[in-house]
């Protein structure tokens, strides 16, 4: 490798004559250069479906998704059009558009943006627009605009197009929800009459989270939404007069960038590059494998001729070859241009093996490993070795080994799995199974946008690094609520008591194993169960009861209770905390009985009393509902000390009620438990402080909740005999407060950034003074209230009260910013208060009375109904006589208050609400008139009718400083800010830094997941790329040989070049292999600024290129996509399935082109507290057409998957059962990027439903379609292609229906098949001609449409029309969850079974699979009717009279014979499906259980389609078909060939005799059928045919090989 090095390294003139001499003596020998130019290269791209979306708006959407004002900011840059003039070629466009770019966005946000703006990731969302913009367009008839429309909702013209630059304005309108504008002059008449109309809000135009409305903008004005492309004259003039009016208030300002077709003559040149072009896409990879050839199943029709692709692109030659860069040496060598290229095509292609021996492959994963280290670029070394593996793998084997790396190899499996990768980001597990280059650009973009925000917040890297990577608390959905106080009744002390004396106190014995159900006698306090009750109700009668009865039964639990009176508490809420004394309060009167009793003789009688009230009045039967009566109360008192009282109890009575003693302590009682918030619950149970039901269910459910805590706790020494578990876990981790909308489940919290808002100009937060607790205005908060209150509504003023209560009653930690506004007009009086609010937080919020001030005046101003107009001036008086007295108390300066009500203007208030409106509702995205409190970016909305206290404020500082401050708190606190004038570093400075620095954190999103992968060594075995300045850290551990180490070599390798993050990649290959890891080659597709074309308008796009594969072996192409992209090929002259280079002829370069069909819109469905809703069915469309797509959920997790294109969809229940029994309103769904969508969705059933079952087979539990939509074919076939491709052939071939079809009568037929390959494709072609020529009845296919060559769906409509058939391509998405199978054969045998209740429309009733290779004999009718006895599954068993063949038949020993226990075992090569009993008894969801139990297991389910339904038919039970019905040669003989009605051409493990030999040796009728196939094939893509030839090629010649284990039976489809 010596002369390689001196290459590199640009060594001297003797190295580069040592390469010469290699060269030539390379080449001479044998004569090899011509035989190795004949190399061949494989190409492949992927596009998408929809038409080219222009470049500069791309640009624009991806700016501003980094900072909303960026793309206002980015349009006024290029509305002007001789912006760019300059440039005439689309790579110069696009560097002036990055250069703009790069002055709006600091690095490394500037490279993100440029690789993302190549990487065209921002397309999908103008798709979106242009399908608003049609929807604009056709929702006005075309006749009555002034002129004609031209638009590109979809690659067709809007309705009728005419020439857009004859016609001035067509390119650019402003829709205004009544009227479409298309011309400036209309614009500017419809925004002079603004003033005069009365807007009709209901007639304005929807607006989305996903629009651009202007900044700043006025919330309540008319919305005016503008479709236009920036760079078109028409869009200034409209542009300009929009913002204008914006700026003034006149207009809620939206736009829709959109360059309709046509327009692009008429925009500028940059405007329109990447509008003319396909959209070319990339991060996806392309793998070409290896195939085992023991079976022969290739095509031998001769390809005559095809589709002229462009030129493949050259090959780079700057990649290392073997240890030499050959852009260097032609550098020095030019004249040997032809040598050279010949040298490196020979290095390229000389040694592709796909076995070793096994001494080879011993060390194989550490000599990789150590090649890959001691590389000089370690990145792309290891993606050369596992993209070219099968070509690098001889010369890795003969590579001497370092042991110090295969020690450190050694030493780090013993923690981490030998093979096992994972990958984390700033800490954070990534998923890798699911990770894509689009998922990752948008977590890296994600990381990258927080760094830079602490940059602009002046932290240092050291500390924003800090942040980003550190650990986030965990969530819990259960909080302890800490209720310890004097108002807590213990029945019993399971310490102290004499019951339990007998019990062991050892508190190790909890760690002792006990049967299921046991509890454990031990004498300590371990569980306190504190019962909060009403005494009076039915529920808290109930409740003692149950106390008292597992009292008694000696349960180990320490029983308390907390009194309250809900009538107390009500009189409290409604008068404010003021008592007036209104009558007699049973509850208090039964509390204060029961202090008397449990005060003067003890807890156990007073327990009694309350038991007896419930006796007295009921008996022992129900718990009656209504309150009790005084006398009630009364009579069990006296019953209680009739036998134990010194005098009569009655007297007793009188004497309390006169000198009402204990009623203080009842009434504090009260008021404790309406301060922890847990009177809302009537009846509940504090189990150590975790808040549940007060059932006797719950009790033990929740003891055994707590055990494994405690278990826990005592295991690890922090519990021990002396410890008071209850003082423990409440001092630890517990709130003085019970609200379970603030400390309910995340997914349900609210999050928003406060950063982009505070760096605004003219920013609310610019002028904005805080309230703080008196005492603690020098002191830094981290956290911050921000309350945004209607002051017109009551529910407003009653959060301000309290925010003003929650201060005066102390807060250290929290400050609250006021932001009030008026929903209403506003009358005088209101607009007068928030002004003196405002006036007096921005001048005295630092004096230690300014509380007491507002808080008075706010009870003023409560206290006084709002006066009619007439009377105002005297309602002004009397409240700035209140205001002056107020401010002399609070010794506030008077003087100043009297000049504000002078200067006082209602005008101004108003401006000042709208620059408040701006924040509140545009930025923060609140609901106009709502009332809020943003606690760090926590959006908390208050609702009518729910109470909100003080202490809920306190329970939200609590909870946001414990779960998401504190941590960045301490951090920032130990900051040395450089850049910053100390005289800056103010309390308010730390505590901005604190509440925006958590608000940007709460957005993010991230899993909690961490690994340690500091405990692995990585001195010899890793890869470590360290950069101090990056705020990105990754730490990945990979197996560089595996299919995940071939996915994320490329990806780390983009990610290094384009922002150098720090990196540490430990390598873990598998140490000891038994076979090669990868058998194929891996091309990782990426963009470049070199796919735009630096000579005209064209943007190429990139490819996947293999340079100089081997001849001779057979590749399979697969495309290795994101999970939520559809991709089918459509250019493809060759079989990708069976690619044989020496076959190419003179073409040097194999091309295929595949297109992004559609993407996934997946999702999990729940009903509440309930099992998912198995069957419940889904449609999505748009609001014109609500059903375009259906599906239904699966039970496995609820999941469901639809196929969508970029839109605004609404997705809703089916009509019929689910409909009827569910309830869920339509849910709007916008598909705006290439990562699809996925959607967790929760049902209820209807009241009155509950207890029906969704899937009950006495019902039709179809929906019945439309009658005006003429079938699921016709529907799907319009919207693919109106919505997603815009081809209009699709369509024809759908709706042409000939006379032969019409011939057929009776049901129709359905068939489903799959094939994959062209020999598969001709014999599928065959099986459809014996098909129909054996039935009369009309007959519909279904084709899975994943593996389809185009040549078969080019051909297949018009086969349709000659024969007189329907079919229809159906395809389904592999979901995440469910295992994933490898091998391409393997896939498609899956999806014969595992998605048979998703895969067709929900009205499909039953249907046939055929084999491809299969030849029909009878009529398919009979077959159809039979009667399946009820099962949902029929098939044909194995015939066992070829006696040949017994030692092929695994099903008669072993394993399979013990688990059928005499059922038949069935081929799979035909059956049929009962659709309906399928999915009533939830058949595919029990499957894909079994499957997924058996799958991981590599050695079962060897015949994956076969093996599966036969293993698991005592679930899902086979209706066994007659044996005629499937007869091939290999298992039954010729005995019974003349009976048979199909004729399957099995594999036959014995002869392994080719496919096309035994087709036409088997099957007389087999050659007639195939000709007229070819015949008919050749004449539509316009080929001659060719008599084919029947020998096969001799490499591919089979060997007649001994008997193996005999699993290996299965034929290939």
């Amino acid at each position: 490798m010596a002369p390689a090095r001196g290459v590199r390294s640009g060594g001297s003139a003797a190295a580069a004559a040592l390469v010469s001499v290699l060269l030539v003596g390379c080449l001479v020998a044998g004569g090899q250069g011509a035989e190795i130019r004949r190399q061949k290269n494989v190409q492949a791209a992927l596009r998408a479906k929809w038409a080219g979306t222009p470049l500069l708006l791309e640009a624009s959407e991806l700016l501003s998704k980094e900072w909303k004002d960026l793309f206002w900011d980015f349009i006024d840059h290029w509305k002007e059009l001789e912006k760019g003039s300059e440039c005439l070629t689309a790579k110069c466009c696009t560097q002036k558009i990055v250069e703009d770019a790069r002055t709006l966005l600091n690095e490394p946000l500037s490279s993100i943006f440029e690789f993302s703006l190549t990487l065209r990731s921002a397309s999908p969302r103008l798709v979106l627009y242009r399908q608003l913009a049609k929807e604009s367009l056709s929702s006005f008839p075309i006749d009555d605009s002034p002129e004609q429309i031209s638009g590109h909702g979809t690659g067709k013209t809007f309705d009728g197009a005419v020439d857009p630059s004859s016609s001035g304005g067509t390119c650019c309108w402003v829709d205004t929800g009544n009227v479409l504008l298309f011309s400036s002059a209309d614009l500017h008449e419809w925004l002079g009459g603004l003033g005069k109309l009365a807007m009709d809000s209901t007639e304005q135009p929807e607006l989305f989270d996903f629009d651009h409305i202007y900044p700043r903008t006025n919330i309540t004005a008319p919305v005016a939404i503008f479709y236009g492309a920036v760079g078109t004259k028409c869009f200034k003039e409209m542009h300009v007069q929009l913002a204008e009016a914006s700026k003034q208030g006149k207009v809620r300002y939206a736009l829709r960038p959109v360059l309709p077709s046509g327009c692009g003559t008429t925009s500028t040149f940059c405007g329109s590059v990447g509008a003319v072009d396909v959209v070319t896409l990339s991060g996806y990879g392309v793998e070409l494998a290896l195939k085992n050839m023991e079976y022969k199943a290739m095509d031998d029709t001769a390809i005559k001729k095809g589709v002229p692709l462009e030129d493949p692109k050259t090959e780079d030659l700057s990649q290392e070859v073997r240890g030499f860069i050959f852009s260097k040496i032609l550098e020095r060598k030019p004249e040997l241009n032809a040598e050279i290229m010949a040298f490196r095509d020979y290095l390229l292609s000389s040694t592709v093996s796909d076995t070793l021996e096994v001494w080879e492959l011993k060390d194989l994963g550490h000599q990789t490993a150590q090649r890959i280290v001691q590389a000089s670029d370690p990145l792309q070394s290891m993606q050369e070795i596992n993209q070219n593996f099968p070509s690098i793998v001889s010369s890795l084997s003969r590579m001497k080994l370092d042991n110090s790396i295969k020690d450190e190899i050694i030493a780090n499996q013993r923690m981490v799995p030998p093979g096992k990768s994972l990958m984390a980001l700033n800490g954070a597990l990534i998923n890798i199974e699911d990770l894509d280059l689009y998922l990752l650009m948008d977590m890296v973009h994600g990381e990258l946008s927080l760094a830079d925000q602490f940059v602009r917040l002046k932290l240092p890297q050291s500390a924003a690094h800090k942040i980003l990577s550190a650990p986030p608390p965990a969530e819990s959905n259960s909080f302890r609520v800490d209720f310890r106080s004097s108002h807590v009744h213990y029945l019993n002390n399971l310490e102290e008591d004499d019951m339990y004396r007998r019990w062991r106190s050892n508190i190790q014995e909890l760690l002792m194993p006990v049967f299921p159900g046991q509890m454990r006698y031990i004498r300590k306090n371990l569980f306190h169960s504190v019962y909060v009750l009403d005494p009076a109700s039915a529920c808290g009668a109930e409740t003692i009861d149950m106390i008292l009865s597992l009292y008694q039964d000696g349960v180990p639990i320490r029983f308390g209770i907390i009194m309250y009176s809900s009538r107390f508490i009500n009189v409290i809420e409604e008068s404010d905390g003021t008592l007036t004394n209104n009558g007699e309060d049973t509850s208090i009167l039964i509390t204060r009985l029961f202090l008397y009793i449990k005060e003067t003789y003890s807890t156990q009688l007073a327990f009694q009393f309350l038991s007896n009230i419930h006796k007295s009045r009921n008996g022992d039967d129900d718990y009656n509902e209504e309150l009790v009566e005084s006398h009630q109360v009364e009579g069990a008192f006296v019953d209680s000390l009739l036998s134990n009282a010194k005098s009569h109890p009655q007297d007793v009575l009188l004497k309390l009620q006169k000198e009402n003693v204990y009623k203080q302590e009842a009434e504090q009682s009260s008021r404790f438990v309406h301060k922890l918030g847990l009177d809302k619950l009537q009846c509940c149970l504090l189990m150590n402080g975790f808040v549940h039901e007060a059932s006797e269910e719950a009790t033990m459910n929740a003891m055994n909740d707590e055990l494994p805590r405690i278990q826990e706790q005592v295991y690890y020494g922090h519990i021990q005999s002396h410890t008071d578990v209850l003082e423990k876990f409440l001092s630890e981790n517990s709130y003085k407060r019970y609200n379970p909308s603030i400390t309910g489940k995340s997914a349900e919290k609210k999050f928003v950034s406060l950063f982009a808002s505070y760096h605004q100009d003219s920013s609310v937060f610019n002028d904005m003074k805080y309230l703080q607790s008196p005492g603690t205005t020098d002191d830094a908060k981290p956290v911050t209230h921000l309350l945004a209150i209607d002051l017109s509504s009551k529910v407003g003023t009653k959060l301000l009260s309290e925010a003003i209560r929650y201060l005066m009653d102390g807060s250290d930690r929290a400050r609250v910013g006021l932001l009030l506004y008026v929903r209403t007009g506003g009358s005088s009086p209101i607009l007068l208060l928030k002004d003196i609010f405002d006036r007096t937080i921005s001048s005295f919020s630092y004096k230690e009375k300014v509380l007491v001030f507002l808080h008075g005046l706010l009870k003023f101003y409560e206290a006084q109904p709002l006066p009619a107009s007439s009377v105002a001036d005297d309602w002004t008086r009397n409240m700035m006589e209140k205001v002056y007295t107020l401010a002399a108390e609070a010794a506030l300066p008077v003087d100043d208050y009297k000049a504000w009500f002078k200067s006082f203007s209602a005008d101004t208030v108003l401006k000042g609400i709208d620059k408040l409106s701006d924040f509140l509702f545009g930025h923060l995205g609140l609901v106009f008139g709502s009332n809020a409190v943003i606690t760090n970016g926590r959006v908390f909305i208050m609702n009518e009718g729910e109470s909100f206290l003080a202490n809920d404020l306190g329970l939200l500082e609590s909870i946001e400083y414990d779960l998401r401050t504190k941590y960045i708190f301490e951090i920032t606190e130990e900051v040395e800010f450089a850049g910053v004038d100390p005289d800056d570093l103010t309390s308010q400075f730390y505590s901005d830094i604190a509440m925006l620095i958590s608000s940007s954190m709460s957005v993010r999103e991230r899993t909690s997941e961490r690994a340690h992968f500091e405990v692995l060594h990585a001195e010899h075995s890793a890869i470590q790329l360290n950069n101090a300045n990056s705020s990105i850290h990754i730490d990945a551990v990979i197996d560089p040989l595996s299919p995940i180490g071939q996915k994320l070599a490329p990806l780390l390798h983009i990610l290094w070049k384009q922002i150098q993050p720090s990196m540490r990649i430990v390598l873990n290959p598998i140490s000891s292999l038994a076979d090669l890891p990868l058998k194929n080659f891996y091309r990782f597709v990426l963009p470049s600024m070199d796919d735009f074309s630096s000579t005209d308008h064209s943007v190429h796009g990139p490819k996947a290129f293999f340079a100089n594969m081997p001849l001779s072996k057979t590749l399979t192409m697969n495309i290795d996509v994101p999970e939520p992209w559809l991709v089918e090929p459509v250019i493809a002259i060759h079989d990708l399935d069976n690619i044989l280079l020496e076959n190419l002829g003179d073409v040097r370069t194999l091309q295929a082109v595949f297109e992004l069909e559609a993407l996934l819109l997946t999702g999990h469905c729940m009903e509440k507290d309930r099992n998912p809703p198995r069957g419940l069915q889904f449609i999505l469309g748009t609001k014109q057409r609500p059903h375009l797509v259906d599906t239904l959920v699966m039970a496995n997790l609820g999941y469901w998957q639809m196929k969508v294109s970029p839109g605004v969809w609404y997705l809703q229940l089916a009509p019929g059962r689910s409909a009827d029994l569910y309830e869920l309103p339509p849910k709007l769904i916008a598909i705006d990027s290439l990562r699809g969508k996925l959607m967790h969705i929760e049902v209820q059933k209807k009241k009155g439903k509950e207890h029906e079952e969704l899937l009950n087979a006495a019902d039709d539990y179809h929906f019945q379609e439309k009658t005006d939509n003429k079938g699921w074919n016709n529907n799907l076939l319009k919207w693919a292609s109106s919505l997603i491709s815009g081809d209009a052939s699709l369509k024809n071939k759908a709706d042409k229906i000939t006379d032969r079809k019409d011939a057929r009568q009776g049901e129709t037929i359905n068939i489903f098949s799959v094939a994959s390959g062209h020999l598969y494709e001709r014999f599928l072609k065959i099986m459809i001609l014996s098909v129909l020529k054996k039935t009369q009845r009309p007959v519909k296919f279904w084709f899975i449409k994943n593996y389809l060559s185009p040549q078969f769906k080019d051909v297949i409509p018009h086969m349709a029309q000659e024969y007189g058939f329907e079919y229809e391509l159906i395809t389904y998405k592999w979901p995440t969850w469910l295992h994933k199978q490898k091998e391409k054969q393997r896939i498609i045998w899956a999806y014969k079974i595992l998605f048979l209740d998703v895969i067709f429309p929900l009205s499909l009733r039953k249907v046939i699979f055929v084999d491809a290779d299969q030849i029909v004999r009878a009529d398919m009718g009979e077959l159809y009717d039979m009667n399946l006895k009820g099962r949902p599954l029929a098939y044909t068993p194995f015939c066992d009279n070829n006696k040949d063949m017994d030692g092929y038949r695994f099903w008669k020993q072993g394993f399979w014979k013990d688990h059928l226990r005499g059922r038949p075992y069935h081929i799979s090569a035909l059956y049929v499906v009962d659709l309906a009993k399928f999915r009533q008894t939830a058949s595919g969801d029990t499957l894909r259980v079994v499957y997924e139990q058996l799958s991981k297991d590599p050695n079962s389910l060897s015949n994956l389609d076969q093996d599966l339904p036969n293993y698991a038919q005592h679930t899902v039970p086979i209706f066994s078909l007659p044996q005629e019905w499937l007869w091939c040669e290999s298992w039954c003989g010729n005995a019974t060939k003349a009976r048979a009605k199909t004729i399957d051409l099995c594999n036959n493990p014995m002869t392994k005799e080719p496919k096309l030999q035994g087709a036409r040796r088997i099957v007389p009728e087999w050659t007639g059928l195939d000709s007229e196939a070819r015949q008919f094939t050749a004449r539509i893509l316009g080929d001659d045919v060719e008599s084919p030839g029947a020998t096969p090629p001799p490499s591919e010649t089979p060997k007649a090989e001994d008997k193996g284990t005999g699993q290996d039976v299965k034929d290939e489809l």
